[in-house]
């Protein structure tokens, strides 16, 4: 099965050029077809945004226990932020600017998500396979992209659930 990542319009934000010097081609990355989802491959091309992974309806007790996976998977480098409903009328952008390790401690009753930005796509799949292997309850996958940074959390969630529906019914 393959990974996909949706994007609705190409462009770049230039207070991520941090990333962009992680990831060098990841303005080319970013810039996708309008509207339409692109495969993840196994490449070294990154995903758009900063090195980050935006986590919603996780457990304060399940938090270290994903630290460790991600340390097990050679991932322990990407920042981690736990964003709880008080956060879900701020926008992801306003939300990747926070500290690494920012809600740490705080369980979550939102939808559970990971949002993930500045990786490259080969370290996506490792990652989404990880999980699974590790038996993580479900959880919405999503790439950042220049459109969904400018969304509320809430919106944000509200669309990869309406996804999800839509590509379940299709199965």
């Amino acid at each position: 099965m393959g990974w996909y990542q949706f994007s609705r319009q190409p462009g770049m934000n230039a207070s991520w050029a941090q990333s962009a010097s992680t990831c060098p081609d990841l303005e080319k990355a970013s810039c996708m077809s309008k509207g339409s989802f692109k495969k993840i491959q196994n490449s070294e091309r990154c995903i758009y945004g900063p090195r980050q992974l935006l986590l919603t309806g996780f457990a304060a007790g399940v938090q270290e226990r994903f630290k460790s996976l991600l340390q097990a998977l050679g991932l322990s480098d990407v920042a981690l932020v736990w964003a709880t409903e008080d956060q879900s009328d701020t926008v992801i952008e306003d939300l990747t600017e926070l500290a690494d390790g920012s809600g740490t401690g705080r369980s979550s009753s939102l939808p559970r998500a990971i949002v993930v930005g500045g990786v490259t796509e080969k370290e996506l799949q490792h990652l989404i396979t990880g999980c699974r292997k590790a038996g993580l309850k479900k959880v919405l996958w999503a790439t950042m992209t220049p459109t969904s940074v400018t969304w509320p959390l809430q919106q944000l969630l509200g669309e990869l659930a309406a996804e999800h529906a839509a590509l379940s019914r299709k199965k």
